[in-house]
């Protein structure tokens, strides 16, 4: 699913962030009054930027959550960050003459959310909203879970309307998390195309798969027909606590752990055009690590150890924050982030 990026360094700009992320509400059957909560978080995550975050940008994208269709909106900025994020979401606080109420009356209207801030070095808000639901008390997202968590940011290229990358999750025939990333060749419609056929064929057979060779060449003749991707697929096996990755292209891919980071290995060569060899290596899966994977419109030099407790955050939270500071600004990009379940 493509990521909504909508700039938002005026007021001017909030309007068009609650247009856009109402839209998406709509198209998963949102009612009126769950519609009116999605404008609400926009509108109120929008302003924030504005007044406290010296401008930045709102990410929206549809999510399945608990079998339940929604939709994500994260606010990120570069701005003065929060000393105390605790104060910040209670009514009445404000730092900036207002009536204080924005991060509170988020945090009503959402199903769940989490928060990062670094003083200084910005903020990074997420939240999400589902459809039929009411929204729980205490519903800060919980770090650690015996089910997968992930969350991606995904963006076309500027000037394009549509993405060339693309990126899926699903499970295999024993029931292990898969991963994937799809880079189409070039940007635009014919990328897209690409990366859309790799995701399809990844999602239609990856409850038959026990060997990632056997996937990632089955993508490689799917893709024969189209202009040819850079894909990459991981399988986590909590079990055994071992990350198996299996790459053709410059899709990236990391296993990361507290003060450790294993990059995983891609072969040369572009799926549907020309893949030479297809081999899966192997990594230690430590308990609640995560893994990385993007496409070559995020820089390889990010490092979690920049942001202080960032590590403990919703993937979404990290995809977004590794997007805001290493997104090359030139290309589509893609970052999936997902965490190892507890066994």
């Amino acid at each position: 699913m493509t990521t909504k990026a909508i700039p938002v360094s005026e007021g001017s700009q909030v309007a068009e962030a609650r247009r856009i992320v109402v839209a998406l509400a709509e198209r998963v059957g949102f009612t009126p009054e769950e519609a009116g909560r999605a404008a609400i978080v926009a509108t109120e995550l929008a302003t924030n930027l504005v007044k406290h975050g010296g401008g930045g940008t709102i990410l929206s994208s549809l999510v399945c959550e608990n079998g339940s269709d929604g939709v994500e909106v994260i606010a990120v900025d570069s701005g003065p960050g929060m000393g105390d994020i605790s104060a910040c979401l209670r009514d009445g606080h404000s730092t900036a003459g207002s009536a204080g109420q924005g991060l509170g009356s988020v945090s009503r209207q959402a199903h769940s959310m989490d928060i990062v801030s670094w003083p200084g070095h910005g903020t990074a808000v997420l939240a999400r909203l589902g459809r039929g639901r009411t929204p729980p008390p205490g519903h800060f997202i919980p770090h650690a879970s015996s089910s997968l968590a992930f969350g991606a940011v995904s963006t076309p290229k500027p000037g394009e309307e549509v993405c060339g990358d693309a990126w899926a999750v699903a499970r295999d025939r024993e029931g292990r998390p898969l991963l994937l990333v799809a880079d189409g060749l070039g940007h635009g419609a014919a990328a897209a195309e690409a990366s859309t056929a790799a995701v399809r064929i990844f999602s239609s057979r990856a409850s038959e798969v026990f060997d990632l060779t056997d996937l990632l060449e089955r993508i490689h003749h799917g893709l024969r027909a189209t202009r040819g991707a850079a894909v990459a697929v991981s399988a986590l096996d909590v079990a055994t606590g071992r990350a198996t990755f299996a790459g053709v292209g410059n899709i990236a891919g990391a296993v990361v752990s507290p003060g450790d980071v294993r990059r995983m290995i891609s072969h040369n060569g572009s799926a549907g055009v020309s893949a030479r060899r297809f081999q899966a290596f192997e990594y230690p899966l430590p308990r609640d690590s995560l893994v990385v994977m993007h496409s070559d419109g995020i820089s390889t030099s990010w490092t979690l150890d920049r942001y202080p407790g960032l590590f403990a955050a919703h993937p979404s939270l990290i995809a977004a924050i590794l997007w805001r500071d290493c997104c090359r600004g030139r290309d589509d990009a893609t970052v999936l982030v997902a965490r190892s379940p507890r066994p």
